[in-house]
């Protein structure tokens, strides 16, 4: 009875979840707040940290999403998702003292950003541009991960400052191309 509620579980973490996030994504209600130059972009609840037993099962779960995914604007919607949740990752991780595995998780998080625009570039030769609402979507969540980043160059230590340059140096690539949209 036991393997059948385990095997029940495994099937639903695998199948059901991966679904649900991608019919779920939807786009916040974010605007910038020019009077303390903080972007009020939310971030969503980052679940299980990669410092967990139990990552994995989340890894596995995020490619199952990732290749289910066929249309070119809903793989973008599920990569702005995967990005924001790992930046929120890493803001827990630096939180927790783990410093070098919060940098790396930001640095995952651009890579999955900057796989946004050629998305939508493609979509629109397709013939179906992406909602101009996402497209703002896509340049706030892009302005929080910048903040962000500059916030962990202030906190972290001196050493790790050449890492978070190549984070902020995918963000800024990520906005250019953001521009050309």
């Amino acid at each position: 009875m036991k393997n059948i509620a385990r095997l029940i579980l495994i099937v639903f973490t695998l199948v059901v979840l991966p679904l649900t996030a991608y019919f779920v994504m939807e786009s916040s209600g974010a605007t910038i707040d020019t009077a303390a130059n903080k972007v009020a972009y939310d971030l969503p609840y980052p679940g299980i940290l990669p410092d967990h037993p139990l990552y994995f099962v989340k890894i596995i779960r995020d490619r199952i999403t990732e290749f289910v995914s066929r249309d070119t604007i809903k793989k973008a919607e599920v990569y702005l998702l995967f990005s924001d949740k790992r930046v929120s990752m890493s803001m827990s991780l630096a939180e927790k003292g783990k410093n070098k595995q919060a940098i790396e998780t930001f640095s995952k998080a651009e890579k999955y950003f900057i796989k946004i625009p050629p998305l939508l570039k493609t979509a629109k030769k397709q013939g179906s541009a992406a909602p101009s609402s996402f497209v703002e979507t896509l340049k706030l969540s892009n302005s929080k991960h910048r903040e962000l980043i500059n916030e962990l160059l202030k906190t972290l230590p001196a050493g790790l400052n050449e890492s978070l340059n190549e984070v902020l140096n995918i963000n800024n690539e990520i906005k250019s191309d953001l521009e050309s949209l």
